[in-house]
């Protein structure tokens, strides 16, 4: 028999994805007052994303994959760039901008 510590890296690589279903049993623990480390132990799954899905669950409400947000790397340059560039533009019609250009 193998211990967790030994079998972490035959378990989930780093660009795996964990199944959804495993997700229901780690909220199903966390709900029934298991620590983390008893949860990971219990499912063989690591510390790290153990919290992981406790935290987007407690957030969102939700363990599914949420879409990207638009205001990560090239909207948040384009917005730097916008206030950089016009000082004289008011927040509205920044805001205005910002909207039309994340499609909302």
């Amino acid at each position: 028999m193998q211990t967790a510590s030994t079998n972490i890296g035959e378990r989930m690589g780093r660009s795996q994805e964990l199944s959804d279903s495993k997700h229901g049993p780690v909220i199903g623990g966390h709900l029934g007052n298991k620590s983390i480390r008893d949860i990971s132990w219990l499912l063989n799954i690591p510390h790290s994303t153990v919290s992981g899905i406790i935290t987007k669950w407690k957030q969102l409400g939700t363990t599914a994959t949420q879409p990207p947000s638009k205001m990560t790397g090239r909207g948040q340059r384009m917005l730097k760039r916008t206030v950089r560039r016009s000082h004289q533009l008011s927040a509205d019609t920044i805001a205005k901008d910002l909207q039309t250009w994340c499609g909302l």
